[in-house]
C-alpha cells in the first residue's frame, strides 16, 4: 500500500508525570491497553497496543540516581491482535494467549526488576509466569544520562507484543548533561522508527505464514519480518516544522527486523554525540547512521541558515540486513524537516567539542574469554532457526560471570544474516571485528582469521548495550558485570530470532 508522504505531523509522546514523587523516590503506575490510533490521514483509525493510552507510550525522564518505582499494568483484553504460534518456546497452549512483561532496554536494573522473559502476567496478575516475583518494579538508574527505552519482553510474543505498539521511551539526565548546554526542551526530540504494514481497512498486517507456508501449521514463526512502511513516533512518514537553528533529535531503531542507514537528502552532516550508553568523548560529524534494531544514537542537526528549506532523513539498508532487498520510495524514506518556523529566541545552543572520557577497560583485566557462535539452523518443520551458542532456551545456564569480573565475548557469527546482540544489566566497549573462516570453523572448529582486526567505527566508539555481529565475523567485546547479581537474559534483538531460540539465560554469580 503506498500512502501520501509528509502530510501528517510528527506527533512527540507526553512525558509521563509521577503519582508520587519526593526525595527518596518516584512511583509511577503504567497501564498497557488496546485503543484505535490514526497512524496516517490516508488510512482508517489502526487498533494498536500502548502504554497510557498511546503508541508509543509516554516518555519516562528521570535523573541519575533517582529511585524509581513502576507497577506495570497490563489490562489488554484476552485475544491477540496476531496469530500466535505454538510450535515457539514459551507460546504454548496452555498458556494465556495475552501476557506481557516489560523490559527498560539498556537499565541498570535488580534481576526481579528487569522483565525477565518467563516473568509475565496477564490482566490484573490473574496469572503469572514461573519467574513472576513483583507486581511493582525498582530502577536504580544507576547510568549516567542516556537514551534508553521500554518495550514488551514476554518469552514466545515479544515480535507480536511490540509491532502491536508495546514501546516507549525512558530518558535518564544527570548534572553533567545540564553542563553542555545542548539543544533542549522543544529542541530535543524523541524519533522511534519502526517499519509496518497495513491492510486495507487500515488494521496491522502481520503475516501468520512464512513465504514457503508449513502445511501443517496453522501458524508458523518467520525467520524476519520487514515491513513495506516507515512509521515515526506512531506516523507514517511524518513532517516536522522545525525553526532555523539546531536541535538534538535522540534516534530508535524499534523495528522488529529491519536495520536503519540514515543520510539527510541536503548532504549536510548530522553530529553524534551519544551511543546507548550515553554521551561519546567528543561529538563526531557524520554523513550516514547505522542503527540495527534496539541500537540507538543521539544526534544534533544545524537548521540554521536554511530557512524555507526541506530535508528529508533517508534509509538505504536493504533488509534483512546485509543481502535482502534493496529499499524502495517508501522504505527509502523516513520523514521530513521542514524549516518554516520563525525562531522564537537567539540559539544559545551548543555542540560541545568534548563531552566526557571514555576510558578503554583494559584486556588485561580480564579474567574469562567466552566463544559463542551465532548459528543458523533448520527444525523439523524445515523452518530456519537461530540459536546462540547452538543451544536452546530451555538449555542449562552457561554463561555465569561473577560480580565485579571483566570478560570478552567472542561472538563468532556463522549465520548470513547480520544480529543486533544485546546483553542485559551491562553496558560494554566493542574491541573489534575480524574477519575469519566460516567453513573451517564449522568443519574443525578452528577460528581461521583471514584479515586483520577492524577497529569500531567512530559511530560506535562509546558504550553500548548493543553491536551489530555481522556475517564471516567474530565480533569481540569486553565488559565489566555488575552492579547486581542474578538472572539475566543475552539475545539478538531481531525479534523474530529472539522469538525463535535466539535468546539465553546468563547469570551474574556472587
Amino acid at each position: 500500500m503506498s500512502l501520501s508522504k509528509f502530510v501528517d505531523e510528527l506527533p512527540i509522546p507526553p512525558i509521563l508525570k509521577p503519582l508520587w514523587k519526593d526525595h527518596f523516590y518516584s512511583y509511577y503506575e503504567v497501564r498497557m491497553t488496546e485503543f484505535k490510533q490514526s497512524l496516517h490521514s490516508e488510512l482508517d483509525d489502526s487498533t494498536v497496543w500502548g502504554y497510557e493510552g498511546s503508541y508509543p507510550g509516554p516518555t519516562i525522564q528521570v535523573e541519575s540516581g533517582e529511585i524509581v518505582f513502576i507497577k506495570w499494568i497490563n489490562h489488554l483484553p484476552d485475544r491477540h491482535l496476531f496469530p500466535i504460534d505454538y510450535t515457539v518456546h514459551g507460546a504454548h497452549m496452555d498458556l494465556p494467549e495475552v501476557r506481557t512483561v516489560v523490559h527498560v532496554h539498556g537499565a541498570c536494573v535488580e534481576s526481579d526488576s528487569d522483565g525477565y522473559p518467563e516473568a509475565w502476567f496477564t490482566r490484573d496478575f490473574i496469572q503469572v509466569g514461573r519467574y513472576f516475583k513483583k507486581q511493582v518494579y525498582r530502577y536504580d538508574n544507576c547510568d549516567c544520562a542516556s537514551t534508553l527505552w521500554y518495550h514488551d519482553h514476554t518469552l514466545g510474543i515479544t515480535r507480536l507484543n511490540v509491532y502491536a505498539g508495546l514501546a516507549g521511551f525512558y530518558l535518564i539526565s544527570d548534572q553533567n548533561e545540564h553542563l553542555f548546554n545542548l539543544p533542549s526542551g522543544k529542541y530535543d526530540v524523541p524519533l522511534m522508527i519502526q517499519d509496518k504494514s497495513f491492510n486495507h481497512d487500515g488494521s496491522l498486517f502481520y503475516p501468520n505464514q512464512p513465504d514457503k507456508p508449513i502445511k501443517e501449521l496453522q501458524t508458523s514463526i518467520l525467520p524476519e519480518f520487514v515491513g513495506d512502511t516507515i512509521v515515526v513516533n506512531g506516523k507514517v512518514h511524518p513532517y516536522f516544522n522545525v525553526e532555523p537553528r539546531k536541535y538534538r533529535f535522540r534516534l530508535l531503531n524499534a523495528s522488529n527486523t529491519r536495520f536503519f542507514r540514515f543520510t539527510l537528502d541536503s548532504g549536510q552532516l548530522m553530529y553524534q554525540i551519544a551511543t546507548e550508553g550515553g554521551f561519546m568523548q567528543h561529538p563526531i560529524g557524520i554523513n550516514e547512521l547505522m542503527l540495527s534494531p534496539a541500537e540507538r544514537a543521539e544526534v544534533i542537526i544545524d537548521f540554521t541558515n536554511l530557512e524555507g528549506k526541506s530535508i528529508i532523513l533517508k534509509n538505504d539498508a536493504p533488509a534483512p540486513f546485509p543481502d535482502g532487498n534493496a529499499v524502495d520510495e517508501n522504505t527509502g524514506t523516513i520523514m521530513q524537516f521542514r524549516v518554516t518556523l520563525p525562531l522564537s529566541n537567539i540559539d544559545t545552543s551548543m555542540i560541545p567539542g568534548y563531552m566526557m572520557s571514555i576510558p578503554k577497560i583494559n584486556e588485561r583485566s580480564v579474567s574469562m574469554e567466552r566463544y559463542l557462535t551465532l548459528n543458523h539452523e533448520m527444525d523439523q518443520y524445515g523452518r530456519e532457526i537461530m540459536l546462540l551458542d547452538n543451544k536452546h532456551w530451555d538449555a542449562p545456564i552457561s554463561e555465569n560471570p561473577k560480580l565485579g569480573s571483566t570478560e570478552i565475548w567472542y561472538l563468532i557469527n556463522l549465520t548470513p544474516d547480520a544480529h543486533p546482540i544485546h546483553l542485559h544489566l551491562i553496558d560494554f566497549q566493542i574491541v573489534d571485528r575480524r574477519n575469519f573462516d566460516v567453513e573451517k570453523y564449522k568443519k574443525e572448529r578452528i577460528i581461521h582469521y583471514t584479515g586483520p582486526a577492524i577497529t569500531p567505527k567512530p559511530q560506535e566508539n562509546g558504550w553500548k548495550d548493543t553491536v551489530q555481529s555481522n556475517p564471516n565475523q567474530v565480533t569481540r567485546i569486553i565488559m565489566k558485570f555488575g552492579p547486581f547479581t542474578g538472572l539475566y537474559v543475552w539475545h539478538c534483538h531481531m525479534l523474530e530470532h529472539e522469538d525463535y531460540e535466539m535468546m539465553r539465560p546468563y547469570i551474574v554469580i556472587q
